[in-house]
């Protein structure tokens, strides 16, 4: 008589692991939320803070070195005291399949032993994502130089990246929104990727995805882009999709590009394959031609009128960019007028050449000698923006005026005896600087 043996299905094991005072609180934000299917573990030197975590394994590190008192914003402090209680790190990340880091880089705790763990899950085979945060500009320069280093530390051990600038939740947030809930959305960003990527792994799904499909994605891939879209069936399933594929938080904020896409599609029992085409075809269109586009679609019961669209998104090219640490960018609130004085992009990019600007109307002539320097004003009511480049001219004075109702250029070069910041100009009385440029013109 032949008998059933019941085959066990195998479960991926999955753990978040909250680095630091932020990633402690990004756990939190989780375990409140109700994410499920996945272990969680806060690691941190400030047994103060460790106190108030949710998570039902709490590692303090460094108890020699710090004393249960943190790293002091000291990334060395924060590194030593991960490798002082490495073996502890080892047997709370051994056996997992897939890891979370989640850590604020800037600080000491996160941004030092976190690319730790990370080294430590490399070297075990484990599968490794992290979503740190970058400091916000009025941090100080020396914040946003250990969140650099930090994270092109990280970038060596794990397999994907995910990266939060702090300075962009102000794009997703009302003004006058509490400061509590402002950071809660910026901490739904993990929630979204680790409850997406379990999802497709513990979820059977109608057309099912598997580990072995997540790996493929995320396995040393680089930076990585999350979305979660969700809509009602009636706004429509390529909203759902728009959603997913457009994240403002993230440094990398579209999917464009990407060589390796993974979606996951949620729905009900109504979902229907021509709304399945519809968001796949959307994610298709964006995507570089030659990507990997893997997806599974998983239908719930409990869900109706509902699309849920998850998307991954890996594989971008490398752009080279320029780290300026003696700066940051000085970001005001939406409609007030903007002063760049003395400050410039964090990451500062070419300026595209004459030849791609708008050019509406030529109005005078310009001085542009050799080898000027760059200049950069804006305006946010105006919209203004002053470039002066090095350029080749038969007259040693030429001034070339471009201006637009919508989107503005101006392109002179900045006198030395007039100033070129917005700020101090108003401190000198309208008829001086008018008196001065009219001169300035008759000399012309």
């Amino acid at each position: 008589m032949f008998e059933i043996e019941e085959v066990e299905r195998p479960v991926a094991k999955i753990k978040v692991i909250g680095v630091g005072g932020a990633g402690t609180n990004a756990v939190n934000t989780m375990i409140s939320s109700g994410v499920y299917g996945v272990e969680f573990i806060a690691v941190n030197t400030d047994i103060q803070h460790l106190e108030i975590s949710l998570a039902p394994v709490k590692v303090q590190i460094g108890k020699e070195l710090t004393k249960g008192l943190g790293a002091g914003s000291d990334p060395e402090l924060g590194k030593k005291s991960a490798l002082e209680d490495k073996d502890t790190l080892l047997s709370c990340i051994e056996g997992s399949d897939l890891i979370f880091i989640t850590a604020g880089m800037g600080g000491g705790t996160g941004t030092g032993a976190a690319p730790v763990i990370a080294s430590l899950a490399k070297e075990l085979g484990i599968l490794t994502v992290a979503v740190v945060t970058k400091p916000f500009y009025f941090e100080g320069k020396k914040r946003l130089q250990n969140a650099v280093v930090g994270i092109k530390e990280l970038k060596k051990y794990v397999d994907t990246i995910i990266i939060i600038p702090n300075d962009r939740i102000h794009m997703v947030v009302e003004k006058g929104t509490p400061l509590v809930k402002s950071f809660a959305i910026a901490n739904d960003i993990l929630r979204q990727a680790v409850q997406g990527i379990s999802d497709l792994i513990l979820s059977p799904g109608f057309i099912n995805r598997d580990f072995a499909d997540v790996r493929t994605i995320i396995e040393n891939s680089g930076k990585a882009v999350i979305g979660l879209g969700t809509c009602t069936k009636q706004e429509g399933a390529a909203e759902a999709a728009r959603r997913a594929i457009n994240n403002p938080l993230l440094e990398e904020t579209s999917i464009e590009g990407a060589k390796r896409i993974l979606i996951n599609i949620t729905g009900g029992f109504d979902l229907t394959l021509d709304e399945v085409q519809e968001i796949a075809g959307a994610i298709y269109d964006v995507a570089h031609e030659e990507a990997n586009i893997i997806f599974g679609t998983v239908i719930k019961s409990e869900i109706e009128n509902e699309i849920y669209v998850t998307v991954i998104a890996t594989g971008f090219e490398d752009k080279t960019e320029e780290i300026n640490l003696s700066s940051t960018e000085k970001w005001m609130p939406k409609g007030s007028s903007i002063s760049l004085k003395q400050t410039k992009r964090i990451i500062s990019k070419d300026i595209q050449s004459l030849s791609s600007l708008n050019l509406h109307s030529v109005n005078e002539k310009v001085e542009n000698p050799p080898n000027s320097e760059k200049h950069l004003s804006t305006s946010s009511e105006n919209k203004e923006v002053d470039i002066s480049c090095e350029t080749e001219s038969n007259s040693p004075e030429e001034k070339l005026k471009i201006q637009s109702s919508e989107d503005s250029i101006i392109l002179k070069e900045p006198s030395k005896e007039i100033p070129t910041d917005i700020e101090d100009e108003i401190d000198i009385p309208a008829y001086l600087r008018k008196k001065y440029k009219i001169l300035n013109e008759k000399n012309i």
